[in-house]
């Protein structure tokens, strides 16, 4: 399993410049998100903040694909509803040259325009001269960085192509000046509306109006049990467009999605809006798609996403959900399953049929039930996970689970509870009192949109 990263990164649309995507970054481990980002073309407008824009205005589709490599390395990511809204939209360019491409081919043909452009921005393509042709600017010019090799392009923007290729830049020049001598020009062409709207969408001024972008400044790290629930909408949303294993359905009333896996043996119901003490999910293992329920897990509406987080990578790694244990839980079972709250000082006492573990600090804890353990073909709850002063005293959160639960999902609870850490909003007056732990993680994912339709 992929370990959490302590990085939080936020995609959002851009306040001024239509289809720009901006990034807002929070977490000590930030700046592994930000080389990351970096790498795909993104931009650093302001501390804490990137800026995707591009000439061919997919900066949606790119940013939903840098959110899933984003996902998979182990770090936060929540996409607000605005850009999640304009990831799903359909729209098609008017009018292009080239009808008879798909989509996704256009797409490739955009990102090879795109490339192109950011050749020549980062001065690694040397623009000789440039003309226009009586339809479109053509240009000649060489790449820095390939031993000299030379090219001519042809076309704007997102239809922007190298359309022959030369082995010096002396044989490049004589043959664009025997094409186009009475047009030719010194240097690049100017700039276009759209390559002057893409360099000041990565301007400092404009990120900072951002109103929607969370403030670095308000947030605290806390063991994860303390952070904040996060949207858990975006987070199930985040979690399948990375998996594709998963199909996600929505029932008659749209107030709870299905996530569903290909084998049709486990299946996620989220409950959207859910309130924090009631149960928003709920998980299930089956040994055949028609056999009876193996083994259930709910959590509530306020449950903290990092914890969420984390059970949803060990479900997608298919460790061990779908072979039932077979027997009755045990103590080696329990010991096992609980063994990193031990090791990280968790106090551990036996109350009747209860046995439990509460942090050092007191504001959270594992219950098991002995009881409900000897009846596993009951489902009943045996596992208990909360925050709060008791299990059976309101709890801030909840996680319940049956006792044929892998134990291996149990431990890797106990792991993720015991050793890493998330976010919360600070609120005024409110001071950190306890002791963090070593690992970090965050607060994440992505949100639900509708199609929608738009031509460029």
């Amino acid at each position: 399993m992929t370990s959490a990263i302590d990085a939080h990164v936020r995609l959002d649309t851009h306040p001024t410049h239509p289809s720009a995507v901006q990034a807002h970054l929070t977490g000590s481990q930030a700046h592994i998100a930000v080389t990351a980002l970096e790498a795909d073309g993104w931009s650093i407008a302001d501390p804490g903040s990137l800026v995707l824009a591009r000439i061919d205005h997919e900066e949606p589709y790119w940013a939903n694909d840098a959110a899933k490599h984003l996902v998979a390395e182990g770090i936060t990511v929540d996409i607000t509803p605005q850009l999640r809204a304009a990831i799903d939209e359909e729209w098609t360019w008017p009018n292009y040259p080239m009808p008879w491409l798909t989509r996704s081919e256009i797409r490739e043909v955009s990102d090879q325009a795109q490339r192109i452009h950011d050749d020549i921005h980062r001065g690694q393509l040397l623009i000789h001269a440039h003309a226009h042709d009586g339809h479109t600017t053509v240009a000649v010019g060489t790449y820095l960085d390939r031993r000299g090799k030379s090219v001519h392009l042809h076309g704007e923007n997102h239809l922007r192509q190298i359309a022959d290729t030369f082995d010096s830049p002396a044989q490049a020049m004589l043959a664009f000046e025997r094409l186009h001598a009475a047009e030719m020009r010194p240097g690049p062409a100017p700039l276009t509306d759209t390559e002057r709207d893409a360099i000041a969408a990565r301007s400092t001024s404009d990120v900072t109006t951002a109103t929607s972008a969370p403030s670095p400044a308000k947030q605290e790290t806390v063991p994860v049990y303390l952070a904040d629930a996060g949207n858990h909408d975006a987070l199930l949303n985040t979690f399948v467009d990375a998996h594709g294993e998963f199909e996600k359905w929505s029932t008659w009333s749209e107030d709870t999605t299905h996530a569903i896996h290909e084998s049709q043996t486990l299946r996620i119901e989220h409950v959207h809006g859910a309130p924090d003490h009631e149960t928003a999910w709920t998980v299930a293992a089956y040994e055949t798609p028609v056999s009876e329920r193996m083994w259930i897990l709910t959590a509530t509406g306020a449950t903290p996403a990092p914890l969420l987080q984390n059970l949803l990578s060990y479900l997608a790694d298919g460790d061990g959900w779908d072979i039932p244990d077979g027997v009755p839980v045990n103590e080696k079972m329990v010991t096992a399953a609980t063994q990193p709250l031990s090791n990280a000082g968790w106090k551990h006492i036996v109350d009747g049929r209860w046995i439990r573990w509460t942090s050092p600090d007191d504001n959270a804890g594992i219950q098991f039930d002995a009881f409900t353990a000897q009846h596993p073909s009951q489902n009943q709850a045996t596992w208990t996970v909360w925050a709060g002063t008791s299990p059976d005293h309101r709890p801030t959160w909840s996680i319940t689970a049956s006792p044929q639960t892998p134990s291996s999902l149990i431990a890797d609870l106990s792991e993720c509870l015991a050793h890493e850490n998330g976010t919360r909003q600070v609120q005024q007056g409110r001071e950190l009192k306890t002791t963090l732990t070593s690992t970090p993680s965050a607060a994440p994912s992505a949100t639900v949109g509708s199609p929608a339709s738009r031509r460029r």
